[in-house]
């Protein structure tokens, strides 16, 4: 990826993310943050840039708001619980849709897919979120090609992926498009997962 400026990615977060939604891909894409020569740049996000109380009682306090982070190249949207009272947000529908038209690749991780969808974002696409949110996402937009086997879904500007743990795998694909497979794996290497 050829960029004017240095690379950022933020991760959104919110009341009642889930945890690993947040701090799994957080971990790998920090991971290689502080040991590639691209040198990207890893930023939370909320809303009013106030602190969040995550799903399980976690409490994340983000560097930015959504109107001071400026321009991403990379959004990272997680799952939780919470996303059932964004999804009906029309500002945060509205913030959605302008970060998608300034943001050069749009991800979800388990249920933050439903977001995307409330935003208009999956509309005709194929995409994938947590197993026991299909039901939910065919109700929100109906015309979503969802993909209930995948791990994640890359469809070109916008990567969808299934839940929890599946955000983990999704930012190893991020590296690899971003940077490349051996970037990847040696971040694979250096925070030993999936050792085998």
């Amino acid at each position: 990826m050829t960029t004017g400026s240095p690379l950022r990615i933020g991760i959104f977060v919110f009341d009642g993310a889930e945890e690993l939604d947040v701090v799994g891909p957080y971990e790998v894409l920090a991971w290689w943050a502080e040991h590639s020569e691209l040198r990207p740049q890893v930023v939370t996000v909320s809303a009013a840039g106030a602190g969040v109380r995550c799903a399980k009682g976690l409490r994340l306090v983000p560097q930015y708001s959504a109107d001071e982070v400026g321009a991403l190249h990379v959004l990272v949207y997680p799952g939780g619980r919470g996303t059932r009272r964004l999804a009906k947000d029309t500002d945060h529908l509205t913030w959605v849709r302008e970060m998608a038209a300034s943001t050069t690749l749009m991800t979800s991780v388990c249920t933050g897919a439903l977001v995307y969808a409330a935003a208009g974002l999956l509309a005709g696409r194929p995409a994938t979120t947590h197993r026991s949110a299909f039901d939910e996402l065919a109700e929100i937009d109906p015309s979503v090609l969802a993909d209930t086997e995948a791990r994640f879904v890359d469809d070109g500007d916008i990567i969808t992926s299934a839940g929890v743990s599946a955000g983990i795998d999704m930012a190893f694909h991020l590296i690899e498009r971003l940077d490349s497979p051996k970037a990847a794996e040696a971040v694979r290497y250096g925070i030993e997962y999936d050792r085998t």
